[in-house]
């Protein structure tokens, strides 16, 4: 693969990674041109494991990022001591990533992650489980609260934050979820929605998608006659 962007994404970004996390990474990368005139064309994404990694074609990352997702954006957004691989047009990539921003996109995205999150600790129960399930309990509740406070912050301000300024508050939240407290993950996911509705925010209607098409296009153009 032409890697052009990758680093590691995850807990360990955020600064939610404990004892025996894993470390997961995650990168865009460009086929060679000329592959997609063939009988079969490139995979679109390559994901590995041992260790945890995800990398996405150059296309299918920009439609994916386009789309808010959240996993996928947040390449464009971490800090450099979390980036692995940097090239030219990894750069432009991160020169453009308020490009891929969206008020609709971004509030549905982040919002409909973290309710995926809540439909799971409710099938959960009321707390009287196994500490296994306690555990991965507590997780799903911690990236509940950070998909609503990462997302709003996108929404309120157009900049995401990965490295979250007050970990112990996710992580506080977790146990308690897990401890039973299903109302209150309820709760913060109605205060969110409320924020949401009453914010002002600076991100456009719609995504600058011709900006995504130039860096795309120069993509295509560097690996014409790769390998």
């Amino acid at each position: 693969m032409h890697v052009l962007l990758s680093g590691i994404v995850g807990s360990t970004a955020y600064g939610l990674a404990g004892p025996g996390s894993d470390v997961d990474r995650l990168g865009v990368f460009a086929a060679p041109t000329t592959a997609f005139h063939g009988l079969y064309p490139p995979e679109e994404s390559h994901v590995e494991s041992k260790p945890d990694a995800t990398f996405h074609e150059a296309r299918k990352y920009a439609l994916l990022a386009l789309g808010g997702n959240p996993t996928v954006s947040e390449l464009m957004w971490l800090p450099s001591d979390l980036l692995e691989t940097v090239t030219p047009l990894g750069e432009e990539l991160i020169g453009i990533r308020s490009a891929f921003l969206s008020a609709k996109r971004t509030r549905d995205a982040y919002l409909g992650y973290a309710s995926q999150q809540f439909r799971k600790l409710e099938a959960r129960g009321d707390g009287s489980f196994s500490a296994d399930t306690r555990k991965r309990t507590a997780k799903h509740a911690r990236h509940l609260l950070r998909l609503c406070h990462q997302g709003f912050l996108l929404y309120d301000t157009g900049r995401l934050e990965i490295r979250l300024e007050d970990p112990q508050r996710f992580l506080d939240f977790g146990e308690r979820v897990a401890g039973g407290d299903i109302d209150h993950a309820r709760e913060v996911m109605a205060a969110y929605e409320h924020k949401f509705d009453e914010s002002f925010t600076p991100l456009p209607a719609e995504p600058d998608k011709a900006a995504v098409e130039d860096w795309l296009l120069r993509v295509r153009r560097a690996f014409l006659d790769a390998p």
